[in-house]
Formats: C-alpha cells, structure tokens, sequence
C-alpha cells in the first residue's frame, strides 16, 4: 500500500493543529447554537470539515460516540453536550499535535462552559485505519471531511473499520465532499489536493455503493450542499469541476435480501379514490398524506404503472420517518 499521501495528510494536519488555518475545510453547515453551549474561538478556527455530524436524534439514550479525526474538538464538545457522561465520547486521531491541540482547546472549553468536564471526552492515538477500538461497542460512529482523503482501498477499509466497532444498529455518520463530475487524474493523485479535500471526491453513487457493500443495510442521505469549485485559472484542470459537501448516515441494520434500504429524499403521495393504498408487501400510504420511502421502495411503487401515486425526485434532503 502506498503510504506517501497519508504521510502529505499527516504533514498538512499538523501544521494546521500547530497553525490554525480559518476556512482549511471551510464547513457549509452553521455551528450548532445550543443553549448554555460556548465554543471557543480556536475551536471554531480549527473546524476542519464540510458539514455537521452532530444530529440529536442519534443521541438519545446516552449512546457510546466515537469520532475518529477529532480537529480542533469541536464536534466532541458538541457530541458531549448532549452525553455528559465520563469517558462516553471517544476522539481517535493519528496526528500527535492535534490531539495535543485538542486537549488545550478543552481546557478553554472547561473555562466557557460550566457543566464541562474534560473527562466527558476520552482521546485516543489511533489510525482510521485500524481503530483501536473493541468490536460491537459503539453506538454512534462519526467522521467530518476525512474518509474522502484516503484512496479507494484505504476507503474500504476506513469503512470496514467502523463497521466492525459499531453495535447492531448502529449508526455511522459522515460528512464528506462528493464530486460527479469526473475527476483529472493528475488532481487525483495531487497529494495535497487529496489532503484538503478536493481531489479525492467520489461521485455519491459510487460512495453509498462504498457504504452498503461493507454491510450497511439502511443509507439515509441527510444533506446535499455546494462547497467548491475547481477552475481552470487555480488548478490544472480544463473545465470547471463542481464539488458539493453530503452528509449521511449509515445505519448496521440487516441486510435486506433485495438490497439495502437508500433514502434520497423521495416521497411517495398516494391521491386515488381510496382511503389509502397498500402494495401489500409491507407499504400503506394514506390518502394525500406523503410517505418519505426509499429510491428502492420508490422504483417498485414506480413499476406498479397506477395513475394514483405520485413519487417525487430525489431531494437529496432526508430528516426521517416513512417506510421502507
């Protein structure tokens, strides 16, 4: 395996941990404003991801959170406020600065913040790659605008690894930039381009694909946002390639044996003469009331050719509910 572009990653991040580098990442979704919540400034500067991992309907219950690639620290103490419990949240990273990075910037933290303890939050030295986690002992798994780094195999195995850590419907949830226009091969393997997160983009067909061929039984795309634009003035690239920043949750359910459950954010809205429609084969829709179902349950209700069912596009906007 080809080691030289994690190595130029390792070099970027700690510069950036040692450096703080406003707008590295640049996130397009805004900073949780929770009440009695107070981020400090060198956390906010250090938040090196394209979106949001922290979502309250997977915290409930007190789950076990890991987050792997921890940053400046700020989706841990999001992730925290919501636990408040010793050693319930889990920060793995590789790079020895950040972490060291990481923990000044909870002693801040500490300060802003009176119902925060620094030993809600337990950092760990560790490779994405092989997470030195237990098997079936997280309920919460998280990455921001890390996994698109690494290169196809690295990927596989990045996801693997989650995959193993988490319980039984347990939820993975990342954050990344995803790409469908084609990708020049020399920004691929521009090593630094890699590193900040533009040139490693996948089309979001060919990244859930990634998802659900390690196991991923249910895939819920939760939001799609521009983020970048690579121009032929600033990279070595003839036509102007469109990047957007997605963010998705995969959840450890079985395995259907018709394939897995993907939710893109289409809705199904049923307007015949009945009280409702059942496709008996587990789908009721009531009359005019929509139902957010999967593109699978989506292309079957699709191939039924009744005159009465409205199925929409992909929204590519997921907030749950629905059948599947």
């Amino acid at each position: 395996m080809q080691q030289d572009y994690l190595d130029t990653t390792k070099n970027v991040y700690k510069e950036a941990a040692e450096n703080p580098q406003v707008g590295l990442c640049c996130t397009t979704t805004p900073v949780w404003q929770l009440p009695g919540l107070s981020i400090p400034n060198k956390m906010l500067e250090m938040n090196y991801g394209c979106g949001s991992t922290v979502n309250p309907r997977d915290l409930v219950n007190n789950p076990k959170v890991l987050y792997v690639g921890v940053g400046g620290g700020m989706e841990l103490l999001q992730f925290s406020y919501f636990s408040r419990q010793i050693g319930n949240i889990i920060g793995v990273d590789v790079v020895d600065e950040m972490l060291q990075a990481c923990k000044e910037n909870f002693v801040d933290a500490e300060k802003q913040n009176p119902w925060f303890r620094n030993e809600f939050i337990k950092l760990v030295k560790g490779d994405a790659l092989n997470l030195p986690i237990e098997n079936n002992c997280i309920d919460v798994a998280a990455q921001n605008c890390l996994f698109n780094i690494f290169k196809h195999e690295d990927l596989k195995k990045a996801l693997q690894e989650m995959y193993r850590v988490l319980k039984p419907r347990g939820r993975l949830v990342l954050s990344d930039p995803v790409c469908d226009d084609e990708m020049p091969e020399n920004l691929k393997q521009d090593e630094r381009l890699r590193a900040l997160c533009l040139s490693g983009s996948v089309p979001l067909k060919e990244y859930i694909k990634l998802i659900t061929d390690v196991g991923f039984g249910t895939v819920e795309i939760r939001a799609k946002r521009p983020y970048r634009i690579l121009d032929p003035v600033n990279y070595d690239t003839d036509e102007l390639i469109f990047i957007e920043s997605v963010e998705v949750c995969a959840i450890k359910d079985p395995m259907p044996a018709d394939g897995p459950c993907v939710f893109t954010g289409k809705t199904a809205i049923y307007y015949g003469q009945e009280d409702f429609f059942d496709d008996e084969k587990g789908h009721m829709i009531l009359h005019n009331q929509p139902l957010a179902v999967c593109d699978k349950t989506a292309g079957n209700l699709k191939a039924l050719n009744t005159n009465d069912i409205f199925i929409s596009e992909s929204t590519f906007f997921y907030d749950g509910g629905g059948c599947c």
